[in-house]
This record gives structure tokens, sequence and C-alpha cells, in this order.
């Protein structure tokens, strides 16, 4: 192949590498001749550095596909770990549930055992004068009728008397039983209670951890491939620097051979075609690659069953009165501490950060037009343009010491979560939308 060829080959080769990995056009550009000062050994030595060159720039496309298998491989170990995620995710709310429901019957219990014991005090006096009663007539018991007739009258209220307080006593003597006995009854049951809380505890602590290092081994994964991807880009551009230099010289030896002008045009032209089908296919390649994911069902689909993103407890239902002269744009839910908030629908991250009296608000993109607002949260797990599955954890309630200034989360003992469903930028009802049986656990 002649110098002049093989020049024209390499630049449409860096052409195309340039274009697959989005480099300026403008540092590919033809380079302008040089005067015509070529020897054969000139033309010899910028071959061989020609050469060295092309060798180099096949290595980096060799390098480049590489990088997109591994990419591929991210992608898949990306996918099992959201499912991961998800399942995860779903167990820590579960827990925190079983938690919150436990600690409720925890204290009707308590406020039982308190009750008996307080029942138990009130009739303290009651049975000390009846005892007291009871020991006065055995140290003076009645005067017998046969020995004292005269006393008929006395003896005979008397014994009225004794009958009466016998069975108060009795009455007395079994409610007293059966309220020690539920008494008893009440502090085992307590006792089980809490053994089962500090089970539960035990379970949570464990998930939350598994939790966070799924989410740290996610965040690496996507680190890892973004530091290749821009080494491989930073790599692409030096060669095609160092290539456009060669190209130049290369370029300027060629120009002495005017009789070989219009072969080499005609080449240049069947060449052109050829790099013009490289970087169409480099082209679809990378953007098959960094494709971003889209809703496998689109939001309009999934009415009536979209998961509730936290566990927690109802406080304002959209509509409702805010406390302010208005109504209610969306739904105020009090959470347990530190708890799990996930991404209620597929979709991307359209923004996330503090914004005004929200706190720290996350918006997701769910596609026609509908977008999933959540405010109140401590800390926020990804970031603007990520795309996220319905059901991984995008973020973290914080401990209650610090909330959204809104009127539902005023006076507020728990955090509290802000959820509003938008279509077309006017906020509508999400009641429709979530799944029954997480509305019916969120109300308790």
């Amino acid at each position: 192949m002649s110098i002049d060829r093989r020049g024209r080959l390499l630049g449409l080769r860096v052409a195309a590498l340039g274009a697959a990995f989005g480099l300026p056009s403008a540092a590919l550009a033809d380079p302008a001749p040089v005067a015509p000062a070529a020897t054969e050994q000139q033309r010899a030595e910028r071959e061989t550095e020609l050469k060295g060159v092309e060798d180099t720039i096949r290595a980096s496309e060799d390098q480049r596909r590489a990088i997109e298998t591994e990419i591929e491989s991210i992608r898949a170990d990306q996918a099992r770990l959201s499912a991961a995620l998800i399942d995860t995710t779903a167990k820590v709310q579960d827990a925190e549930r079983r938690i919150a429901a436990e600690d409720d019957r925890l204290a009707t219990l308590n406020g039982k055992a308190d009750s008996l014991v307080r029942s138990l005090e009130s009739r303290r006096d009651v049975i000390a004068t009846v005892l007291a009663a009871l020991q006065r007539m055995g140290t003076n018991p009645p005067p017998a009728i046969l020995v004292k007739p005269q006393d008929m009258a006395e003896a005979v209220r008397a014994a009225s008397v004794l009958g009466s307080l016998t069975v108060n006593l009795k009455s007395e003597t079994e409610s007293l039983s059966r309220d020690v006995d539920d008494l008893a009854r009440t502090r085992e049951a307590i006792g089980r209670e809490r053994d089962e809380v500090s089970s539960a505890s035990a379970t949570l602590a464990l998930e939350k951890a598994r939790l966070a290092a799924l989410v740290e081994a996610r965040q690496k994964s996507l680190s890892s491939a973004e530091e290749a991807l821009a080494s491989q880009q930073k790599r692409a551009a030096d060669l095609a620097r160092q290539a456009t230099s060669l190209k130049d010289l290369i370029a300027g030896l060629d120009a002495e051979e005017a009789q070989r002008k219009a072969a080499a045009d005609a080449a240049r032209a069947a060449e052109e075609q050829a790099a013009r089908d490289i970087v169409a296919k480099a082209g679809d390649a990378r953007r098959e690659a960094f494709a971003r994911l889209k809703p496998e069902t689109a939001f309009a689909d999934v009415k009536g069953r979209v998961p509730w993103p936290v566990a927690g407890t109802i406080l304002r239902t959209f509509g409702a009165p805010d406390g302010l002269g208005g109504s209610e744009r969306g739904v105020s839910v009090a959470t347990p501490a530190g708890a799990v908030v996930s991404a209620p629908a597929d979709g991307s991250v359209l923004f996330c950060g503090p914004y005004r009296t929200y706190g720290q608000l996350l918006i997701l993109n769910a596609g026609g037009g509908y977008y999933m607002l959540l405010a109140g949260m401590d800390r926020i797990n990804v970031v603007p343009g990520e795309f996220v599955l319905t059901g991984e954890p995008v973020g973290v309630m914080g401990d209650g010491s610090t909330r959204m200034a809104t009127a539902a989360a005023v006076g507020a003992a728990q955090p509290v979560l802000y959820i509003e469903l938008r279509k077309d930028g006017t906020a509508i009802d999400p009641g429709p939308w979530w799944a029954k049986s997480d509305i019916e656990k969120a109300r308790g």
C-alpha cells in the first residue's frame, strides 16, 4: 500500500475513533499541505512511524471493545444488585412495620397493667376494713341466744351484718383473685412482646447493615465504570492528536507526488464511505452500551399497583386542610426514625438536594408527564440523571430532630415524608395509584 493511501486510511480511522468517543471534529480536520521537500529516507521513516501508530490505534480499539464488554458485565451486575436492593429494602420496611405494631401492642399491655394495679390499690382500703371487722368479731363473738335470750335482737342484727359482710368479702376476694391472675398474665405478655421487639430490632439492624453494603457496592461499581471510560477517552484523544500530527507530515510528503493525485482521490472517496460505515457502527455500539434504561411499564398502566415508598402512618391526605387556609397538594406520612425510602416507580432522577422549606427533595420523572416528589429525607442516595427501578432505596429519613417547615410536620414526634404526584405540572390525588394493601398498612 502506498504512503498516500495508508496516510489517508489512518486519518479516516482516527476520525472514526474520535467520533465513537465524542472527540471534537475540529481536532481531526485535514491539515494544510506543507512545502514539497520530501526524500525517500523521510518517507521510509514516516512510514515506519505511521505503522507504529496504526498498531497502537488497533490496540486502543481492542481496549475499547474490552471496556465495552466490561460495561455490559457491570450492567448485568447492576441488574442483579438492583434486585437485591429491592428485596432488602422490602425486608427492612416490613421489619419497621412489625416493630411499630409491636410497640403499639406493648403500650396497650402496659396501660392494662397500670389499670389493674390502680384498681387493686383503690380496693386496698376496703379489703383492710373487712379483714379488721372479721378480726374484731373473732375477738368478741356475738352472744349465744340460749345463754342470753334477752340479746335476741342484737344477735339477729349481728347475724344479718355478718351474712352481708361474708357475701361482700367473698365477692371482693374472687374479684381480687381474678385481677391478680390477669395482672400476672399481662406481665407475661409484656415480657414476650419485649422479647419480640428486641429480636425484630436485631433483625432490622442486620438488614440495614446489608442494605448499606449493597448501596456502597452499587456506588463503587458505577464509579469504577465511569473512571475506566474517562481513562479510555483520554487515551483515545491522545492517540488522535499523535496520529493527526503524523498525518500532517505524511500529507506534506504526499503533496510532492502530484502524478498520483487522481488515483489517491478515488481511493479516498472509497475509504471515506468505509469510514462513515465505521463511524456509524461505532456510534451504534456506543449508544447501545450507554443507552439509558426505560420503564418496562408506562406509569399510567400501573394505577392501583404503586407500592408505598416508606413504612409509616398517614398524617394528612391529598385535599385535606393544610392548616394555612388552603388544602394539601400531597400526602404526609409519619415514619420511624431512620426509615428507608424506596422509589415508588421506575424513573430517572430529575432533581435531588435541598429546596426551600421542603428540606431534602427528590423528583423522579416517571414518564408520560408524571412526576413523583419525595421530601423530608435526611439523606438521598442517588444522583441527577440516574435511572432507578421500583423498590430501589433512594434515601433515608432522619431522627425527627429536623423536618420540613410544613403544617403537617409541625408538632409531629416522628420524621415526616411528604409525597406529591404531578401530571403535566399539576398536583393530582395519588390515592388511586397506591396498591391497596400498602394503603392499609400506611393507615395502620
